[in-house]
């Protein structure tokens, strides 16, 4: 007798609907489109202004003007230090941000099912308002205590982005797997040392990977609130873009694109060296 493959002798099911009543994330998709839908109806797109030749006339001429760039060895020197400033304000930022988050993330997540966690809520408010105020205002603010200078722009990037690891880091050892800790709990281990030796060492990679991740957005941060006398390339930028000194500005540009090239390439390269 020839024998009957297994697959034989299973019944065959149909494809799933597009679209189910019951289906919680056909619902939110269909949710989603109705918003971008509204989004387009509402908002004034002038797509045929924008691709007028004109338009493009005027945006190929400002773009010439950046060329060449300002290659002055003074000029080089000084945007040097002012990526060494946007660097070391990003990273000192993260770094307060990433210990000041995981403060905050531990009494603004549950351990466990039985754990009370009555300063949830209040800890977890702390924390959208902290990430709610963007880092531009942090700074104008600091810079009325901290003065001019790269100390409030870092404060400010410290400041915003404590709010925003704080939420990951809580999200994190909330998910993390409990078969350790509740191994530990069973034999009387305190909450401190169940999360250095349980949550802890199972987290801390993604814990790493949003700080890197939060990094390479500082960079980008770090440059913009130059702006507001903070220091660094984007005080530069704010300076020269003022007085349309259009060759400067290229090089300013030029050299916070290889800043944020050369953070993305650590970043990548560190997390990969922690997932091995």
């Amino acid at each position: 007798m020839t024998p009957v493959p297994p697959a034989a002798n299973q019944p065959y099911r149909l494809p799933p609907p597009l679209f189910d009543a019951r289906c919680r994330a056909c619902w939110m998709t269909l949710a989603v489109a109705v918003l971008v839908v509204a989004s387009f109806a509402t908002l004034d797109l002038q797509w045929a202004q924008f691709l007028s030749p004109g338009a493009l006339r005027s945006m190929g001429r400002f773009i010439a003007e950046f060329f060449p760039p300002d290659t002055s060895p003074a000029f080089l020197r000084k945007v040097a230090l002012g990526t060494w400033e946007t660097l070391a304000m990003s990273a000192l930022g993260t770094m307060l941000a990433a210990a000041l988050g995981l403060a905050l993330a531990l009494p603004a997540s549950r351990l466990h099912e039985a754990d009370a966690a009555r300063l949830r809520a209040a800890t977890r408010f702390v924390l959208n308002m902290l990430r709610s105020i963007p880092e531009l205002v942090w700074a104008a603010l600091l810079l009325i205590s901290a003065g001019l200078g790269p100390f409030a722009g870092t404060l400010a990037l410290a400041v915003h982005t404590a709010g925003v690891l704080g939420r990951l880091f809580a999200e994190a050892i909330e998910n993390a797997p409990p078969g350790p800790a509740a191994a530990l709990r069973a034999q009387g281990v305190g909450n401190g040392r169940i999360f250095l030796y349980a949550t802890l060492p199972q987290v801390l990679p993604q814990l790493a990977s949003y700080t890197l991740y939060r990094w390479e957005n500082n960079i980008r941060a770090a440059a913009v609130l130059g702006v507001v006398g903070a220091g660094g390339l984007g005080q530069l930028l704010a300076f020269h873009m003022g007085l349309f000194h259009m060759g400067k500005t290229a090089t300013i540009l030029g050299a916070m694109l290889a800043l944020v090239a050369l953070v993305d390439a650590l970043s990548y390269a560190a997390r990969r060296l922690m997932t091995r």
